[in-house]
């Protein structure tokens, strides 16, 4: 009957072709202001360590801090949408983060960074989920893959590829980097106005809404209990663990021990965001067609070839670094896409269906984006920067054995059985 009622749903809440678009575009250009404000003072750590004084260990709990938020805030968010709706979440959600993102100029020192992006981070987890959700509610079920990849999409692309271009561009002609985060707060703002003009809840027809109000509440226990959110959560620790320890380090990684300048070092981590956003979109839109899973397997493969080959490149070829970093990039995203949009929603009841997500997303982004940088940072403080692509390795090396031997495909929905949606293989 959960199978039956999601996709049932899933039909109901597109509109048509037009508010898709609209509804999708809006979702997407939050998650690109997401990982703007996020990602954005990674190319900044350099003119901000001889400001502030900061170490290796301290840019890595600069980091931990906003995914520590990030990842409470995902936890117990996504059931607040569960119950409250989508559009009540989101909304106040982009607005906070875009503000607080203009306070992290105003930090003078390790505590008002920790403090001032520590609570970005809860308004951003609060944001995650829910626009998942709401991605899925507004798409058609055949595109579900492609549009979660579109919406994923916008962080790398804004935060990753466009963010170390638009940091140091802005550098360049700012009187220091406290003023960047002003102006990169901006767009945020805008865009949650006309999220709270354009999106709409969902409702469904009588016969599914009594249906869905006929089942109890999915409590926590119910959803922990889910077998794919368990797996999907571990593999989500080390995909993000992978990603977000490279996207912390790389820009000390290439000008420390690779001894690039802020120009060269902008223009190879573009080409990891450009990894990144084509493969948000191109990797699940695949799976659309082939399956999660050996999308999956194939994607984790190219990745650990390309970060395996990366501590053998010096700083003199930047055209390789720039190759490696964009197949890393494209496969690890991809992955992450899937993982969180439709492999977890489409192996878990509707009716908790955020909280399953914001649960992958909350402990995945606790443990591989605030655990994990922090070690990193520990690690290279005591064995230098250049530890760090190896961490990197290791993390994907345990996604890929976690993915091949636990993860189920969910059945896809077909024209003459869609209650067949969203049930996982046995």
């Amino acid at each position: 009957m959960h199978a039956g009622v999601s996709h049932a749903v899933d039909d109901i809440g597109s509109s048509g072709a037009r508010y898709e678009v609209k509804a999708v575009g809006l979702l997407a250009l939050g998650f690109g202001m997401v990982g703007l404000d996020r990602f954005i003072i990674n190319p900044l750590f350099p003119a901000m360590q001889k400001d502030l004084g900061l170490n290796y260990q301290e840019l890595g709990l600069i980091s931990a801090v906003l995914a520590l938020g990030w990842g409470i805030a995902s936890i117990f968010s996504g059931r607040l949408s569960d119950r409250l709706g989508r559009k009540r979440v989101l909304v106040p959600a982009i607005g906070a983060f875009s503000l607080l993102v203009a306070t992290s100029g105003l930090a003078s020192g390790l505590m008002s960074l920790l403090l001032i992006r520590g609570l970005m981070g809860l308004a951003e987890g609060a944001y995650v989920p829910a626009s998942i959700v709401a991605t899925i509610d507004a798409s058609k079920p055949s595109r579900i893959g492609l549009n979660i990849g579109l919406q994923q999409m916008a962080s790398p692309l804004v935060g990753s590829f466009l963010g170390p271009l638009i940091a140091i561009g802005l550098l360049k002609v700012l009187p220091s980097w406290h003023w960047v985060f002003a102006v990169v707060s901006l767009p945020g703002l805008v865009v949650a106005c006309l999220l709270a003009r354009v999106l709409r809840e969902r409702q469904p027809a009588a016969s599914v809404r009594a249906q869905v109000q006929a089942e109890p509440p999915a409590s926590w226990r119910n959803v922990l209990s889910q077998r794919a959110v368990l797996v999907n959560t571990a593999s989500m620790c080390c995909f993000l663990t992978s990603l977000l320890v490279v996207a912390a380090f790389m820009p000390n990684y290439l000008v420390d021990h690779l001894q690039l300048d802020l120009d060269r070092m902008s223009i190879v981590l573009s080409a990891f965001g450009a990894g990144g956003c084509l493969g948000m979109v191109l990797v699940p839109a695949l799976s659309d067609r082939l399956g999660c899973k050996p999308v999956m397997i194939g994607a984790m493969v190219f990745a650990l070839a390309a970060l395996w080959i990366l501590p053998s490149i010096g700083g003199a070829r930047s055209a390789t670094l720039c190759v490696l970093l964009f197949v890393a990039a494209f496969m690890n995203t991809g992955v992450l896409a899937i993982n969180v949009g439709p492999l977890t929603h489409g192996s878990v009841p509707a009716r908790c269906v955020t909280t399953a997500t914001g649960v992958v997303v909350g402990i995945g982004e606790v443990f591989g984006g605030a655990v994990a940088p922090a070690m990193a940072g520990a690690v290279a403080q005591r064995f230098g920067i250049a530890a760090v692509p190896w961490i990197a390795i290791g993390a994907m090396s345990l996604a890929c054995a976690i993915v091949v031997l636990a993860v189920r495909e969910p059945i896809r929905a077909t024209a003459g059985n869609p209650a067949d949606a969203g049930m996982p293989a046995a």
